[in-house]
């Protein structure tokens, strides 16, 4: 059951009495025990937990324009889920996860990365506080480029700058050193060109020509 709240207070807000409480009760875990780089906010209808593009530029494969998202926590019509990404796409901490709740007794009803249950003292508190502090943001990512074909690369690291373009020059060109040069070019087209003076005779031809 999606919610339209704006922000995670408005979300809490608007729960039933009962309901508010357990969400907050669950919320007040994943507060507690996050590790430091994850963020809260609301997220596909209820509180998300996710890694800020501040961090991971490239998002969410699904829609980059979303942060890429770790857990979240919602009251659904019959019940509460709990998400939890780790143990989805890290077969080893899924495995350890389930072997801690089995430990504590409490009957485990999870899907592939969410975790139901109906009253609160049915869920193992303590086991999703010790999961949530066994995964950084680091190693989320890691885990997730690693689990996601196409992912691995997109990371902030992996992200080059576009080289910037080199600036070409704007000046104009000076006015009067062009005026010159154009009219040094109209003198020399008018100029006549060097007539070559008659070429003289010998003194062996004129002396002819007077006879």
């Amino acid at each position: 059951m999606q919610s339209k709240a704006a922000t995670v207070d408005q979300y809490i807000a608007e729960l039933p009495a009962d309901r508010r409480e357990v969400v907050s009760a669950i919320r007040r875990v994943f507060l507690k025990n996050l590790e430091k780089g994850f963020e809260e906010r609301m997220s596909y209808g209820m509180i998300g937990y996710c890694v800020p593009h501040s961090i991971y530029p490239a998002g969410y494969h699904c829609d980059p324009r979303q942060p890429l998202p770790f857990a979240g926590v919602a009251a659904q019509k019959n019940a509460y889920s709990v998400y939890l990404f780790c143990i989805y796409a890290d077969a080893d901490e899924g495995m350890r996860f389930r072997k801690a709740w089995a430990a504590t007794g409490k009957k485990l009803d999870m899907g592939k990365s969410c975790i139901r249950f109906k009253r609160l003292e049915d869920c193992a508190l303590d086991v999703i506080a010790e999961t949530l502090k066994r995964v950084t943001v680091e190693s989320h990512i890691r885990q997730y480029e690693k689990s996601v074909p196409g992912a691995a690369g997109l990371s902030a690291t992996a992200i080059e700058s576009k080289p910037a373009r080199s600036k070409t020059s704007t000046s104009r060109p000076d006015k009067k050193a062009t005026a010159k040069r154009n009219a040094a070019k109209k003198a020399t087209a008018k100029k006549p060109a060097a007539k070559n003076p008659p070429a003289k005779k010998n003194a062996a031809g004129q002396r002819a020509a007077r006879r």
